[in-house]
Order: structure tokens, then C-alpha cells, then sequence
């Protein structure tokens, strides 16, 4: 199995739950992590990463993490100082379509929807509402190009379309796709040689319905346009992504291995959850299992099962553990608290 791993965590596009994937991943392996100095939850997003960013990580002495997976800006010449040669890059993606009213919701106290009353009114006139000068302007537009590191408010050109997706694809052994969840952990699984069990996932960080959305036809063409960089990424790299299925695994496999997969999952959730999945954040009761509430999203999370044995309880837990709480228990095992 591949132990130096690289992942691109594009924001809102199910990453949190490949972070917990990962997390429990090098756990279970007894890998190290590039986290971010002092502890937080963002390599100093959104600028570019450097490699000072890291906790631990001295230019005289450079040390080498196994898993890199926090938010950053990707920048790979300071990311290959802090992982081995042999890391394997990779990212998801997501449609911007979804991805913007997302992100709409979710940052909504960003500067370019702060003064909005819905999504359909910023994209009316969005250059009215938008300003490239601003710090938080890549939540509102283009914010995969953003997160791979391009500047979101560059030329459109098609040649400047095909340097970014050459880059990305010179950069990135492969690209999950967040719309094919499912089917992107099976190829996860298959390119990083590791089994299912280690591809099981809860989804975690999903909003409640209720704060989504229906977007008219009128509002999705306005969407693509404008996000236009993002939209010629996505649409390569989900044509790519079907590609490499056909020609590793074939679509019967996939069908067998996605169905597995499920099956797997379903029966975790009868061994570990109350109920059968995700409720709402006033509804899970044991705190630190109460993912951060966010902009105008609801996160639900879950309910362990009381009276699992303690191995189950331990493996269940992980599973359902939010990404912050998670990746601050993993910090505190790296880097135990000198005694005072």
C-alpha cells in the first residue's frame, strides 16, 4: 500500500470525508502528518503554500511527512519539500454548478455574497457585487482553480485552459470526482493499492437538505459562465476519470467493487450508528462528535451506538469523528504537549 500521500483538499467538494479516509488511514498506519504550524486547520490559506507552513519543518534539517492533506494553496515546489519523491498527488473535483450554490451558502459572509439576498441576484450582475481585489474574492468565483493554485480571475483563452489542465494532470496522478463518490473510492483503493476497509466512509460535513437549493436552467448556464475556468477543468478531468476506469478496472468490476462497498458501509452503520445515518447538529449528543456549524449551512453528523465493545467503539468513533476534533487528536499524538 502507498503510505506518501499528497491531497489537494478542494473546498466544498467532499473532501472532508477523504480527509477522514486519510486520517484514519495514518492512524491505523502510524504515519506522519504535515500539519499546520501551531496547530490549525489550514496550511495559512488562501495563500500559496510554503513550506514553513508546516509544524516541524526546518529548512536546516528538512523533514519529510508522509501525508499532506490540509487546506492549502497548492504551490509543488514548496509541497515536495515537506513529502517524499515517491508521494502520490491527488484531489477531487466537484461540478461548480453545485459547487457555487455551495459556496454561496457556506461563505455567505464573504465579501462578494454579503450583500446579496440569493444566488440568482449576485450572478444577475456579479461584477457589481464581485471585486478581484478583495482576499476572500475565490470563494465567489473559480475556486478549484483557485485551490490548484491559478489565479481565478486569469484569461479564459483555450490555450491558457489547456496549460492549466497540462499542469494539473503533470502535478496530479489522478482526480477523483465528488458527483461519483462511490466509484471515486473504489479507484482510490485500486491506484493506492490498499483495501476496502480503508475506503469505507460516513459522508461527513453534508449540509441538511433543507439549506439547498433548486437552481433554474437560467442561473446554471450564468453559473458555468462565469466560473468558466473551473467548468473546463471539471469537465476534463470527469471525462479523464471514466477513461482510466474503462481501461484499469471496466465498468462490470466497478459495478461489483461500488457494490461491495456499499454493502460495507450498510453494515458498519447497523454496527455503529443510532438510527440509520446523519442528524441534525442539535440532535447528536455526544459533543465532541458535533461537527463546526458554518454560514448558513446546517452540518449534521451522528450518533454512536451505546455498549459497543472497545475495539468496535474505537474503529466506529473514527468514522464518524469531524475533521477539526479529528485532525486536532492526531496533532496532539505527533506532537505530544511538553510537560510544564
Amino acid at each position: 500500500p502507498q503510505t506518501d500521500l499528497v491531497f489537494l483538499k478542494v473546498h466544498k467538494s467532499a473532501s472532508s470525508t477523504v480527509m477522514n479516509i486519510l486520517f484514519r488511514f495514518g492512524e491505523t498506519h502510524n504515519l506522519t502528518f504535515a500539519f499546520p504550524a501551531g496547530g490549525g486547520n489550514q496550511l495559512f490559506y488562501p495563500h500559496h503554500f510554503l513550506a514553513r507552513f508546516v509544524e516541524g519543518f526546518s529548512p536546516k534539517s528538512p523533514r519529510q511527512f508522509n501525508i499532506l492533506c490540509h487546506h492549502m494553496r497548492f504551490l509543488q515546489p514548496e509541497v515536495q519539500k515537506v513529502v517524499p519523491r515517491s508521494a502520490v498527488y491527488f484531489s477531487i473535483l466537484r461540478n461548480p454548478v453545485q459547487l457555487m450554490e455551495s459556496s454561496f451558502v457556506y461563505y455567505k459572509g464573504a465579501s462578494a455574497f454579503s450583500r446579496v439576498r440569493s444566488l440568482e441576484q449576485f450572478l444577475s450582475q456579479p461584477d457589481l457585487y464581485y471585486d478581484p481585489t478583495s482576499g476572500d474574492r475565490h470563494y465567489a468565483k473559480n475556486l478549484m482553480t483557485f485551490d490548484f493554485g491559478f489565479n481565478p480571475d486569469g484569461d479564459v483563452s483555450p490555450e491558457r485552459v489547456q496549460l492549466m489542465i497540462k499542469a494539473i494532470e503533470a502535478s496530479f496522478s489522478f482526480l477523483l470526482i465528488s458527483e461519483y463518490f462511490e466509484e471515486s473510492m473504489v479507484l482510490l483503493k485500486e491506484m493506492l493499492c490498499w483495501d476496502l476497509d480503508s475506503v469505507v466512509f460516513f459522508p461527513l460535513n453534508a449540509r441538511d437538505k433543507s439549506t439547498k437549493s433548486a437552481l433554474s436552467d437560467g442561473a446554471v448556464e450564468k453559473i458555468k459562465a462565469w466560473n468558466k475556468l473551473d467548468w473546463e477543468i471539471y469537465t476534463h478531468f470527469n471525462r479523464t476519470f471514466w477513461e482510466r476506469i474503462d481501461r484499469d478496472i471496466g465498468r462490470e468490476r466497478m459495478r461489483r467493487e461500488v457494490k461491495a462497498l456499499r454493502a460495507r458501509q450498510a453494515e458498519l452503520a447497523r454496527t455503529c450508528l443510532q438510527g440509520t445515518g446523519s442528524v441534525a447538529p442539535k440532535d447528536i449528543k455526544d459533543s465532541s462528535l458535533r461537527p463546526l456549524q458554518h454560514g448558513g449551512a446546517r452540518i449534521l453528523g451522528y450518533n454512536l451506538k451505546q455498549g459497543l465493545d472497545e475495539e468496535m467503539e474505537r474503529m466506529c468513533r473514527r468514522l464518524v469523528t469531524p475533521e477539526l476534533q479529528y485532525s486536532t487528536a492526531l496533532y496532539k499524538k505527533q506532537f505530544p504537549p511538553k510537560p510544564l
